[in-house]
């Protein structure tokens, strides 16, 4: 927390910092890894997807064969790498984590692949994000574990055909419509985590509190939960601020007026939106009364990157019910007026 911001939290003054951009420290990178489960009995929500995982990894430990390949798919923050890790521990198998970008040509998933051995996980980040070319070499791999590999060039070149040892692809992705379907069909177990409810979010901040040593009654890990925007990765994050506030604060025991207070310094309403959630929504009904208006043209109206609103702010705009998506664009919803106070009609301007 920087000096400003600490002074604004104690003076009661607002601070207008956008939630979704703030980048994490090293210490917040360190803290996640803590907080996550460790196995699939301490994972809270997502309940149904957690009870058929037993049941495939308790199969598959008992024929004594890897995992069939995992596809994960939901908004950023919900728990895909968390359950990659948690199947990878009930597995008792090493994984090895990457990201799509980060392989960028077919000798770097050569590398990756020859060094798994029988029934690791490699877990791939971002899926859909892997280039054509790495995307259909990843095809024999998943399906018979063997790669083929042309050395040499013109009338000299040669296929020489490799043989890996079996291994669990986890893929993890927020953009399953990016998704080749010869790769999608090449999943044998494929689940999509929804947003979370506000009773296992308040389980999570109370556990979290517990791990960082934080003091945060029942009301407090309640109106925590209420504004994270259903997603474990905020409430974790929001947790972690409103500590700072206690500790700047000399508060040991963090009550609900305590963490409404740093929320709403922080720019968090009570619904869960931030400024970037506000600046979208008021977009949508100030600029384009309200939709339809294309995500192009949201995006270019903002300065923001489209990628931007589709992955991070418009998931939980369309699950809460402020905006939805027709073929003509994103249009607001009567909530979305209601909460900035706005006749619902459709010519009506918010400037």
């Amino acid at each position: 927390m920087t000096e400003e911001t600490r002074q604004a939290l104690l003076k009661g003054k607002p601070s207008n910092p956008i939630i979704t951009d703030i980048k994490e420290s090293e210490e917040d990178v360190v803290l996640n890894l803590s907080l996550r489960p460790k196995k699939l009995s301490e994972f809270v929500g997502q309940r149904e997807i957690v009870d058929n995982l037993k049941v495939s990894v308790q199969a598959a430990k008992q024929r004594k064969e890897p995992l069939e390949h995992v596809l994960l798919s939901g908004p950023p923050g919900l728990g895909k790498t968390s359950l990659s890790h948690i199947i990878a521990h009930e597995m008792n198998s090493k994984i090895t984590a990457t990201s799509g970008p980060a392989i960028e040509r077919a000798g770097d998933l050569i590398g990756i692949l020859t060094n798994l051995e029988k029934g690791d996980i490699l877990f791939i980040d971002e899926i859909h994000r892997l280039s054509k070319i790495v995307e259909e070499f990843l095809y024999p791999a998943m399906e018979s574990f063997q790669i083929d590999f042309v050395i040499d060039k013109g009338p000299y070149a040669k296929t020489i055909k490799f043989n890996l040892k079996p291994f669990t692809l986890v893929g993890a992705t927020t953009r399953t419509g990016l998704l080749a379907a010869p790769l999608r069909g090449r999943f044998g177990i494929f689940y999509n985590l929804d947003f979370y409810k506000v009773e296992d979010l308040s389980r999570i901040v109370k556990h979290s509190a517990r791990t960082l040593g934080i003091g945060v009654d029942d009301l407090a890990a309640e109106e925590l939960a209420r504004r994270s925007r259903g997603t474990p990765r905020v409430a974790n994050r929001l947790l972690r601020r409103v500590r700072d506030y206690a500790q700047v604060a000399n508060i040991e025991n963090i009550n609900a007026a305590t963490a409404a207070k740093t929320l709403d310094v922080l720019g968090i309403d009570k619904a869960g939106l931030d400024d970037l959630d506000r600046k979208v929504l008021k977009t949508v009904l100030g600029a384009y009364s309200g939709g339809p208006v294309g995500v192009e043209a949201l995006a270019a109206s903002l300065n923001e990157e489209v990628d931007t609103i589709a992955d991070t702010v418009e998931p939980y705009l369309l699950k809460a019910g402020y905006l939805k998506r027709t073929s003509r664009g994103r249009v607001a919803t009567k909530l979305a007026f209601d909460h900035f106070g706005i006749k619902y009609e459709k010519q009506t301007r918010f400037f």
